[in-house]
Order: structure tokens, then C-alpha cells, then sequence
């Protein structure tokens, strides 16, 4: 019932957000569009932890400085590399375990690599992805631990178990 609540909250702030209009009919036009929405939603059975994301804002709103700064020093190195004149670069394929649980963290996790310059998540199958980095010494799968804690962490709402 929660993530229906949530999902009508959001979706009349989008409306009205969206809308600037607040004429009897306009208002009459939104309820039945929010109405549907909500109706096909559920019908379709999106509305669930998954699909209504709003009780993961606070982990995800502190999971996201953290990202930006990894990414602030995944681009120095990668800026380093490029402006050498060697490129000392030794790329390397690496399979990294995820302790994430949902499908939604490991997402989060693949994306959260790739955004992260000098990386890119090529393949995820079951808990494992399959990780492409520019150096073999930074792309060790223990390099990616502490992000994979703290996305499942963000997304599911708890820490490694190992």
C-alpha cells in the first residue's frame, strides 16, 4: 500500500508540476489521468519495491557523493594516462562477485562501474559482472568492493554478508 501511496504522490506533483493549470476541468482531466496510471500500474503489477523506489532516496542520496567523488578520481587517472607520453595502459578483464540481492542494485552497481571512467561493465550474469578496466592493477575485483557494499547498501538497504 505504501509504494501505491508513493506512486500517486509523485505522479500528482508531476502532474500539477507539469500542468500549471489549475482550471476545474484541467484538475478533473489530471485525477482521471493519474487515475489510469494508477489503475494500469497495478493491473500490469509494477507497483512494488522495485518500482517505487521512494523508500530508497536516503541510501541513494548518500551513496551518490561518494560516487561523484570515485568518478572525480577515476578521471584524474584517466586524464594522467591520456596526457602521457607513453601510454602505459594494461587493460584487463576481470569477473567481480556482487553481494547485491535485487536486480535493481545490481544495476546500480554495473552503472555505477561504467560511470566511473577508465571501467565499463561489460556483461552481468547472475551475481558475477564481467568488468573491463585500463589497468590490470586497478581493476582487481577487490577494487570494486567497497562500491558494491555501498550499493547494495543504497539500493537494498544493507551492508556485505559475504
Amino acid at each position: 500500500m505504501a509504494y501505491f501511496l508513493g506512486l500517486f504522490v509523485a505522479l500528482v506533483a508531476f502532474w500539477l508540476g507539469m500542468s500549471g493549470h489549475y482550471t476545474p476541468l484541467l484538475l478533473c482531466l489530471g485525477s482521471v489521468s493519474v487515475a489510469l496510471c494508477l489503475i494500469l500500474a497495478y493491473r500490469l503489477d509494477l507497483i512494488d519495491s522495485e518500482g517505487s523506489p521512494y523508500g530508497r532516496m536516503l541510501g541513494f542520496s548518500l551513496y551518490f557523493p561518494w560516487l561523484m567523488k570515485e568518478i572525480i578520481k577515476a578521471n584524474w587517472t584517466v586524464i594522467q594516462a591520456c596526457l602521457r607520453a607513453d601510454l602505459d595502459i594494461a587493460p584487463a578483464l576481470v569477473k567481480v562477485k556482487s553481494v547485491c540481492r535485487s536486480d535493481l542494485a545490481k544495476v546500480t552497481f554495473a552503472n555505477s562501474i561504467t560511470l566511473t571512467p577508465g571501467t565499463v561493465t561489460v556483461a552481468i550474469e547472475g551475481d558475477k559482472l564481467l568488468v573491463h578496466g585500463l589497468y590490470e592493477q586497478d581493476s582487481q575485483p577487490e577494487a570494486f568492493a567497497e562500491m558494491d557494499r555501498r550499493s547494495a547498501r543504497a539500493i537494498d538497504g544493507r551492508g556485505a554478508t559475504t
